[in-house]
């Protein structure tokens, strides 16, 4: 794991980059979530290493002053939890192979999060932006497929460009994600969106595809479409639309809430989505909530 260049070098950054691969390797932690736990704690080595300060010899009152600087910073919240969740993994790592006989970080606080709703959008808005994609073309109806089955199925936009031909059960109406952690989950699949990658796979993916992979879904250039690729048309369409601020997640957000809304079980979302714990599930309860409250208001005669 490579570290920042003035640094690399050091003892500090050296055990630094053994524990980030720890957590790639042995732990089996997302790429997404050892690149974060990486710039959270390299940061803290910058600021310590500015303060003539040992990462390895840290004291409890440093790291405070660490997480100072984030808020003054101006950084969210929930920036600085992952921040102190990295700073804290990687002290109970120094413990755990007998580098240090205390833990400094085992006394700080986070901040604080507000949890805010996450944004969801109307059935009547989904279905509109279901629909947005040109048929005429392989790259629409490629498209079409993929909104398709990203709303039908829930899935993380890492976890749908990923998708592999051999992870589909269409005939049997179910799909296999690997999640965070590696960690597998069914997921069903609709007949709607059954249909659309039907038809994608039948009429435009060997259009499309150059080279030989078993990446589901294929990029103009014939090689696996990317993360920013599927975020780059989902924004034309759904500005189009006038829907901004529309990404992936907002649909997996809203097939989470529209499913709840039509009285799915709370455990059966959480497996669906792969939460590991189901108070991050919960939050769409709150949407629920929060809906039916706007719809007293407004039409009850007496709100």
């Amino acid at each position: 794991m490579t570290l920042a260049p003035g640094s690399a070098r050091s003892p500090a950054a050296r055990r630094l980059g053994a524990y980030l691969d720890t957590l790639e390797v042995e732990r089996g932690l997302a790429r997404n979530s050892v690149v974060a736990y990486r710039q959270d704690l390299v940061r803290l080595l910058s600021d310590l290493e500015a303060a003539g300060i040992d990462l390895l010899e840290a004291k409890t009152p440093q790291l405070q002053q660490h997480l100072r600087s984030l808020r003054q910073q101006g950084l969210a919240a929930r920036t600085i939890t992952r921040a102190l969740a990295a700073i804290r993994g990687f002290y109970t790592y120094l413990v755990d192979i007998k580098e240090r006989r205390d833990d400094p970080s085992s006394q700080l606080v986070a901040p604080k999060l507000m949890r805010s709703l996450p944004k969801v959008l109307s059935q009547e808005n989904v279905e509109a932006l279901l629909g947005a994609p040109d048929l005429s073309t392989p790259l629409g109806l490629r498209d079409r497929a993929m909104l398709e089955l990203l709303y039908a199925s829930g899935l993380r936009v890492s976890e749908l460009v990923g998708l592999e031909l051999g992870q589909l059960r269409l005939d049997q109406g179910f799909l296999v994600a690997w999640g965070k952690g590696s960690k597998e989950r069914i997921v069903p699949v609709g007949e709607n969106a059954e249909l659309w990658m039907r038809r994608y796979l039948g009429e435009v993916r060997d259009q499309l595809l150059k080279g030989r992979h078993e990446v589901v879904f294929v990029n103009h250039r014939g090689g696996p479409m990317s993360r920013q690729g599927m975020w780059k048309n989902l924004k034309q369409y759904s500005l189009a639309l006038g829907l901004p601020d529309v990404s992936p997640h907002v649909l997996r957000h809203s097939f989470a809430s529209h499913l709840l809304e039509h009285g799915a079980d709370l455990r059966v979302v959480q497996m669906m989505l792969g939460h590991a714990d189901i108070s991050t599930t919960q939050i769409y309860t709150h949407i629920h909530q929060h809906r039916l409250k706007s719809l007293y208001d407004r039409f009850h005669p007496r709100a």
